[in-house]
């Protein structure tokens, strides 16, 4: 049997291994899929563990992310514009890190909820490592303006100086959460307020009706910050679909098969 798995600290409440479990199953791969936690101070002892046992790829989450773009030997483009890590495959060359969270969010919004980032205005809340991994992939669909609007608005000028020439002449822009202007038709948050219910300092101007709002948490009941977009006439979507899709891509990395994402994610969902 082939064997993967998530490196995380704290771990149990991953749903990896059911996604991949049902992606195996779906595609008629052989493989198992773990959870394996990892000592805070012992992440690449880990990693080269497993790898000893025999295991061809993992995905990492939290805290490990910036220590994976350190162990690995080669990144992907992705990976080195994201900053981060959340795949790792372990090929005769060597460890390769790669980062999936952006393909999958992307994903998600086109294919999942039917809403195209070409020629839209996209808000990206946030700046930190959740945002950076997103930025990316969001350029390759060639919205009409990203504005990145961070508290520490020099963190969110650094995203823009790193992407500015993909973008093209003035697509990318930062500014602080009191200098947003106008309305969008995504706005994503990937700041981390809804872990503790919170609500980024975003004005309800933001959104109107029909525009998507997403954020990258999910759980049983909607966050604050979509909750507060619903109010004002905002479609909503949660993270669980980029879990998902984030997942689908590491899988067909590590595999060479695409697996669908559709059933899978209805099935946890309704598991929420």
């Amino acid at each position: 049997m082939d064997r993967y798995c998530v490196f995380g600290n704290p771990i149990a409440h991953s749903k990896s291994p059911e996604i991949h479990a049902a992606f195996a199953a779906q595609t008629g791969q052989e493989l198992t899929y773990e959870k394996r936690l990892a000592p805070v101070d012992g992440f690449a002892a880990a990693v080269q563990a497993f790898i000893a046992e025999g295991g061809l790829g993992a995905n990492v989450t939290v805290p490990f992310k910036l220590e994976a773009v350190k162990l690995a030997q080669a990144l992907t483009i992705r990976a080195r514009a994201a900053g981060a890590v959340n795949t790792l495959h372990f090929t005769e060359d060597g460890i390769v890190g790669d980062n999936t969270d952006g393909a999958g969010l992307v994903a998600d919004i086109v294919n999942n909820a039917g809403v195209p980032i070409t020629g839209k205005r996209v808000l990206l809340l946030g700046a930190g490592g959740a945002a950076r991994g997103v930025v990316l992939p969001i350029l390759e669909h060639r919205p009409a303006q990203l504005v990145i609007a961070n508290r520490t608005v020099a963190t969110a000028e650094a995203l823009v100086e790193q992407f500015a020439a993909l973008g093209g002449e003035g697509v990318v822009s930062a500014c602080g959460y009191g200098e947003i202007e106008g309305a969008f038709d995504i706005v994503i948050n990937a700041t981390s307020a809804s872990l503790s219910a919170e609500l980024p300092p975003v004005s309800a101007s933001v959104f109107v009706p029909g525009s998507l709002a997403f954020d990258m948490m999910y759980g049983a009941s909607p966050t604050v910050f979509l909750q507060f977009a619903g109010q004002h006439g905002a479609r909503l979507r949660d993270g669980l679909g980029m879990l998902v899709e984030q997942a689908a891509e590491a899988f067909s990395l590590w595999r060479g098969v695409q697996p669908a994402t559709a059933d899978v994610l209805q099935s946890l969902r309704a598991k929420l």
